[in-house]
C-alpha cells in the first residue's frame, strides 16, 4: 500500500511506528470496499497538507499525540484530524491515534497514567453503544489486545462513551457522527504479542509466553468483533463519500 491518486473510497492512514501498521484492517477495509492508503511517516515519508481522502486512520505508536520533538509528523497528523472532525470525514484512530483524536477535540491525555495494559483484555461496552453505528450489536465484553502505559484522562465534551477496561475507563469513543478513538488494537493479532520487548514486559510485571497464549485463546472472537466494526466503518465511509 503506498500513496496514489485519492478516490471517493480511499482511506489515508498514518503509521507512526515501524511494526504498528494496520494489520488485519488493511484486508478487512478492502474486502468491505474501501483502499487503505498507508504513509509511512516514521520513516519520512510525508503527511499530507490536507485530507484528500475520503476517510483518515492514525494508527499506534511509542508517543503521546504532541510529541512533536521526538515525532514531527503529529503536528500535521493533528491538522488532518481537525480537518475531518471540521468536515465530518469519517476517522478512526486506535491507541496513540484515539488519543490524539481525544486531544485534537478538546480533551485530555497523560503519559504513564493508570494501570499499563498489554495483551489481550476484556472490555465493557457502555450504554451509548447501543446507539452507536460501529459498536451496536457487538458482544457486552468484546476482547481486544492492549499494549499501552499513557491513557486519555477527559474525553471532549459531549463525546459518545463507547467502552471500558478494569484498568482504564476510556477504551473507545466517539466524536460527532463519523470519529471514533479507541485505546486497544483492533487490528493486531496474537503472533505479534512474540515480537514484543521481554524486558519492558517483565519490567511491568507481564510475561510474553502467557499475553501470546491469551491472546491466541480469545483471537477468534475478537476477530469476529472487530472485523464487523471494520466493515461498518468502511460501509460507513462509502456512504459519506
Amino acid at each position: 500500500m503506498t500513496a496514489t491518486t485519492a478516490t471517493a473510497t480511499t482511506a489515508l492512514v498514518i503509521q507512526n511506528f515501524p511494526r504498528g501498521g494496520p494489520g488485519r484492517w488493511a484486508p478487512w477495509l478492502a474486502a468491505a470496499g474501501v483502499t487503505p492508503v498507508l504513509v509511512r511517516a516514521y520513516d519520512g515519508e510525508p503527511v499530507p497538507r490536507r485530507l484528500d481522502h475520503a476517510a483518515l486512520l492514525v494508527l499506534g505508536g511509542g508517543y503521546l499525540p504532541d510529541e512533536d520533538d521526538r515525532a514531527p509528523w503529529l503536528a500535521p497528523t493533528r491538522a488532518l484530524a481537525r480537518q475531518a472532525l471540521d468536515e465530518g470525514t469519517p476517522y478512526f484512530g486506535i491507541c496513540l491515534g484515539g488519543q490524539l483524536l481525544a486531544q485534537v477535540a478538546g480533551g485530555e491525555v497523560r503519559g504513564e497514567h493508570g494501570r499499563p495494559e498489554f495483551g489481550s483484555t476484556p472490555l465493557r461496552l457502555r450504554p451509548d453503544s447501543a446507539g452507536d453505528p460501529l459498536f451496536s450489536g457487538l458482544p457486552p465484553r468484546p476482547t481486544a489486545i492492549q499494549n499501552h502505559v499513557d491513557a486519555i484522562t477527559r474525553l471532549p465534551e459531549g463525546a459518545r462513551w463507547l467502552a471500558e477496561s478494569e484498568g482504564c475507563p476510556y477504551q473507545a469513543f466517539r466524536v460527532g457522527e463519523r470519529a471514533w478513538g479507541v485505546q486497544f488494537h483492533p487490528e493486531a493479532e496474537a503472533a505479534g504479542i512474540l515480537r514484543w520487548n521481554e524486558e519492558r514486559l517483565r519490567r511491568y510485571g507481564y510475561e510474553r509466553e502467557a499475553l501470546h497464549r491469551d491472546a491466541l485463546a480469545d483471537q477468534p472472537g475478537a476477530a469476529e468483533a472487530w472485523g464487523a466494526v471494520a466493515g461498518r466503518f468502511a460501509g460507513g465511509v462509502r456512504r459519506a463519500g
